[in-house]
């Protein structure tokens, strides 16, 4: 993945520090190239990674789920099958090359009715239209790869309906344990109150629910919701 120049990242000691040059905030910090969205949506990944088995804890029927850094939608396509003819996925990735390679899968699965496709920026998701609206948010490797998690964490929330939840899932070969748990800190801030933690293979997990007001210090920002990143 590249690393743009950061002004503050992931560090080597796990530690979570945020922010991004301006020249770089379109970007982000270390972006999946488009083509390797491709090799993303391999079958073969299910032997490590299931997405039934990660997701149907948290879907049902009728949901409307935003899967932020859908990529070509390795995720995404399992979300449209389990919310039904009655939910819809918001999915947003920084690169139309993702978002393209995610149409026309959808459409060879006939799943295009569900899945408002869409390119966000590397700081706004492009949402505030679906403020409160969605139920649950699929946050998938995709943290690590954010310009600033606490934007993306507060665009987040204000995205989620009161009691709706938030699925944060991290690979260990690119986040350590302090750096999630700076993650987890973060989202405590920004008003998340944290559930049991999932069990995942090889990866970091938490859950994460929207309080019913801001927590104390949560500093209100306006509504778009920070980057979509491939994985």
């Amino acid at each position: 993945m590249n690393r743009m120049h950061a002004n503050r990242r992931i560090e080597d000691d796990g530690a979570m520090t945020l922010g991004l040059t301006p020249s770089n905030r379109h970007r982000g910090a270390h972006v999946c190239p488009w083509w390797a969205g491709y090799l993303l949506v391999n079958p073969l990944r299910r032997l490590l990674e299931n997405p039934a088995r990660i997701l149907a804890p948290d879907v049902r029927e009728g949901m409307t789920v935003l899967d932020p850094g859908c990529g070509m939608g390795y995720f995404t396509l399992p979300l449209a099958r389990m919310v039904g003819p009655r939910g819809r996925v918001l999915a947003v990735d920084l690169q139309p090359r993702m978002i393209r390679g995610l149409e026309t899968r959808l459409r060879r699965a006939g799943l295009q009715d569900r899945v408002e496709a869409s390119v966000c920026d590397a700081d706004d998701l492009r949402l505030a239209s679906e403020a409160g609206s969605v139920d649950l948010i699929t946050a998938i490797h995709v943290i690590h790869e954010a310009p600033d998690a606490r934007t993306f964490l507060e665009q987040c929330r204000r995205l989620l309906r009161e009691g709706g939840k938030l699925l944060v899932l991290e690979p260990r070969g690119h986040v350590k344990k302090a750096g999630f748990d700076a993650v987890l800190g973060a989202a405590r801030d920004c008003g998340f109150k944290q559930l049991p933690r999932p069990e995942v293979h090889r990866g970091h997990a938490a859950q994460l629910l929207r309080a019913a007001e801001a927590a104390q210090g949560f500093e209100k920002s306006k509504i778009s919701t920070g980057r979509a990143i491939s994985r």
